[in-house]
């Protein structure tokens, strides 16, 4: 379709493409685009990750002995009881492979500690816990990825002029010969702007998981008592009137200094904050930077002819994402 300037929809390609990082770490393989159980569990995990954020799963939550009462109402987990057959198949078939002495992957180094831990009655190594560790690795990561760069491909389409300097500076610093390193990040000081701008705008997460207070706290003029259950709402500091020059436009430049240099942010807590912030930061950042910038290196993306421009609205399910979109990929 690229070769031929035919317009698609990137969210299936970026999803394989992303779903197929987590699976090699996770499962020490990865699979082609068109593999059915690959795209099965794909989209049983995008179907779980929806249904955790409708009404009905909010008020299983709060009334969990609804599920004691028969009723189609059980149908909201069959998602999670699929995804979860899927990846106990996996788990089973590692344990009969692994090699004690050799890691592999995720699903290997959490066997090893579950094999440590078997005279420990208080741990928490447990087959259940490593496939809810994987299931959540899969869930928050990919997903979360995917959305944050189908964002950045409709900004790409929406503002050219960001696309043209983007283009500009990695022809410059990487050329179009070799593959981008994540070394070459603080040589791309613009296209860094612009996934940074990229996360702060689309603010794919509106706010942080609920946590609780273990203690009484004091916050400024504030008192919080012990077991109060905080929510971080992250979109009141990424789009913040305070901090940012235009907090409610596309502008990498909030991200640059006088010097056309990075320069991050204190407010852009895309991750959540605190010390239970989201432990995937570190490879989301590496994911986002490497895809963006293959991507941007090989390609220029148009809006189809006689299309409209894509709306930057989106809509909110538990995360924010945009309306489906299609786009034509020309290589460069």
């Amino acid at each position: 379709m690229a070769k031929y300037g035919h317009p698609f929809k990137p969210r299936f390609l970026i999803n394989s493409a992303v779903g197929n990082v987590m699976c090699s770490i996770t499962f020490g393989e990865r699979f082609e685009y068109n593999n059915e159980k690959f795209q099965r569990m794909l989209h049983l995990i995008e179907d779980a990750f929806n249904i955790g954020a409708g009404i009905l799963s909010q008020i299983l939550d709060l009334m969990p002995w609804l599920l004691y009462i028969p009723g189609p109402h059980h149908n909201i987990l069959q998602p999670y009881i699929d995804t979860f057959d899927i990846l106990r198949e996996i788990v089973k078939k590692h344990k009969e492979t692994r090699d004690p002495g050799f890691t592999r992957d995720f699903i290997d180094a959490f066997l090893e500690e579950i094999e440590k831990a078997k005279m420990d009655p208080e741990s928490t190594f447990n087959e259940d816990n490593l496939i809810f560790t994987v299931f959540d690795l899969f869930g928050a990561a990919t997903e979360t990825t995917t959305v944050t760069l189908c964002w950045a491909l409709l900004y790409m389409l929406r503002y050219p002029d960001v696309q043209r300097r983007v283009h500009e500076e990695i022809d410059k610093v990487i050329g179009r010969d070799r593959s981008p390193k994540i070394e070459d990040q603080v040589n791309l000081p613009y296209t860094n702007a612009v996934i940074y701008e990229t996360q702060r705008y689309c603010d794919v997460v509106f706010a942080g998981v609920p946590h609780t207070t273990y203690r009484d706290t004091q916050v400024q003029d504030f008192f919080i008592p012990k077991g109060t259950i905080i929510i971080a709402v992250l979109s009141s500091v990424l789009k913040d009137e305070t901090v940012w020059e235009k907090p409610h436009e596309f502008y990498p430049e909030h991200f640059l200094d006088a010097d056309e240099q990075f320069v991050k942010r204190e407010a852009f807590l895309p991750f959540s904050a605190g010390r239970r912030m989201c432990l995937g930061e570190q490879l989301a950042r590496k994911e986002l930077f490497l895809f963006f910038t293959t991507l941007l290196q090989h390609f220029t993306f148009h809006i189809p002819e006689n299309q409209p421009r894509p709306q930057e609205d989106g809509h909110y399910v538990l995360i924010h994402s945009p309306d489906s979109y299609e786009l034509c990929a020309i290589p460069r």
